[in-house]
């Protein structure tokens, strides 16, 4: 068919999710060294046209959503040569202890990478 098979962006998610946490300086690296991961809740992609092989996209990666134990990432992908809009998602986190995965208050865990999402709090892209 000539086209990307819609699973492949749940990965592109999870690809523009660490390098989001690597430009912002919280590589899953480091929040793996001080304690706390990020589990998985939900995933959320609503799929707007078609991407074709040969394709390059750009994926814009932003908090739509922060608590102190969760957070959503939101997710707009589109074609980088023309700007159209291929998919819009979400996956939405809870933060846990890397040992025994138990829930975690991340200002109290790391209050500075909880400050740095809560700058970057912006409310989903318009459909």
């Amino acid at each position: 068919m000539g086209i990307i098979h819609h699973a492949n962006y749940i990965h592109w998610f999870e690809e523009a999710r660490v390098d989001f946490l690597d430009q912002i300086g919280f590589s899953c690296g480091r929040c793996r060294e001080e304690g706390v991961d990020f589990a998985v809740l939900a995933v959320l992609c609503e799929y707007k046209s078609m991407t074709r092989f040969q394709e390059t996209v750009e994926i814009l990666t932003g908090i739509g959503a922060l608590t102190p134990t969760r957070m959503t990432v939101t997710y707009r992908v589109t074609d980088a040569e023309t700007g159209a809009l291929r998919v819009m998602g979400e996956s939405r986190h809870c933060f846990v202890r890397c040992e025994g995965l138990r829930p975690v208050s991340l200002p109290k865990a790391i209050p500075a990478l909880y400050e740095a999402f809560a700058a970057l709090v912006c409310p989903p892209p318009a459909k």
